[in-house]
């Protein structure tokens, strides 16, 4: 183990997107460690996890449905519930909703077409670890890869979630028919985040922005600080 915030990157099968997530956090400062779907328990000195993007399970039933009982979740889940940092990209975005640790749905594009673009994506509240690199009102350049990314929730929930600052990013453009062009949300207690755009492939200007080193960096930044907090308990 080094120094470094060790960071959980969850393969399930039909994954595509861990290993590019891995490299990703590694390059912004974290020791990104593997962790498989049938796990009972994430790796030692786990200190956030990310669901990366792909298909998992083929997207049978629905998008991460079966994901989000994978023997791996209920460790996602007692992660999340003592304050370490999760978060979810794409397809792991859909796994933290039919999980029920995120408000929500994700439901086809309203263009019923497979979107793979970069967009540009607006910071609504930067009051969440994963943004505390941001500040409001700051649009990033990331790319969506997505055929089933428009995020919905009743009206009750969306009102809700926008009086209390859930609701993190949103698409400067109607991208995908999202409610509300949401792009992004945080659970109540701001440790939960799902994106529909990737992060991990906006890490270097070559490759057209790295606004998404942003979002990674910062969650870097929360695991160092949940495994310190771990370590003074």
């Amino acid at each position: 183990m080094t120094d470094k915030p060790r960071v959980a990157v969850v393969t399930f099968p039909g994954s595509n997107d861990d290993h590019d997530a891995a490299w990703a956090l590694g390059a912004v400062g974290a020791d990104p460690v593997a962790a498989w779907h049938q796990d009972a328990e994430l790796p030692a000195g786990t200190g956030g996890v990310v669901l990366p993007g792909g298909f998992s399970y083929g997207d049978y039933l629905r998008t991460g449905a079966i994901a989000s009982v994978a023997p791996v979740m209920d460790a996602v889940r007692a992660f999340a519930a003592a304050g370490g940092p999760v978060l979810g990209i794409c397809n792991g975005f859909q796994t933290l909703c039919e999980a029920r640790l995120l408000p929500g749905v994700l439901r086809p594009n309203r263009q019923l077409e497979f979107v793979c673009e970069d967009v540009t994506v607006r910071v609504e509240n930067a009051d969440a670890p994963f943004l505390s690199r941001c500040s409001p009102g700051q649009e990033l350049v990331i790319p969506v890869k997505h055929g089933e990314g428009a995020w919905y929730a009743d009206q009750w929930t969306f009102v809700q979630l926008a009086a209390r600052g859930q609701i993190v990013l949103r698409y400067a453009d109607d991208v995908n028919g999202a409610l509300g062009n949401v792009a992004g949300v945080v659970n109540q207690a701001r440790n939960v985040m799902g994106l529909m755009p990737h992060p991990e492939h906006a890490v270097d200007p070559l490759l057209g922005s790295g606004d998404g080193g942003l979002l990674l960096a910062a969650l870097v930044d929360t695991a160092a600080a949940f495994r310190a907090t771990l370590a003074v308990a």
